[in-house]
């Protein structure tokens, strides 16, 4: 199985919410996303997908706390489907830092892995 991870992070606490963008080189599948922040009592909201739609493939959720990763897989994607994601897609990967805690999270952390094809 040919797979790839794209991982993302920001350290520091963050001021203002985050969007990385970035293309797909190939035709591909998401099958794992993990996420993280650094402090406890926080509930930042992630979403990805791409420029035509922020929740694509997964919708609005809460990533992980403490430094515990939240794991999301098949049954997190939008259709509990692995989106394919065609080749030259630019992905978007945001993050509400405050979400309704109004707390800023810091240290966010992101992997996605896909598979080719």
């Amino acid at each position: 199985m040919n797979t790839y991870s794209v991982t993302i992070h920001v350290p520091g606490t963050l001021a203002a919410d985050k969007s990385i963008v970035f293309t797909v080189p190939f035709n591909c599948q998401l099958i794992h996303v993990s996420a993280c922040g650094s402090p406890a009592a926080h509930d930042a909201i992630m979403t990805i997908g791409n420029t035509t739609t922020a929740d694509a493939y997964l919708l609005a959720t809460t990533i992980g706390l403490s430094n515990v990763p939240t794991v999301f897989d098949r049954d997190n994607f939008v259709g509990t489907q692995f989106p394919h994601i065609a080749a030259g897609t630019v992905m978007a990967v945001a993050l509400d830092y405050n979400g309704s805690a109004g707390v800023a999270i810091a240290n966010w952390t992101c992997i996605l892995t896909f598979t080719l094809g």
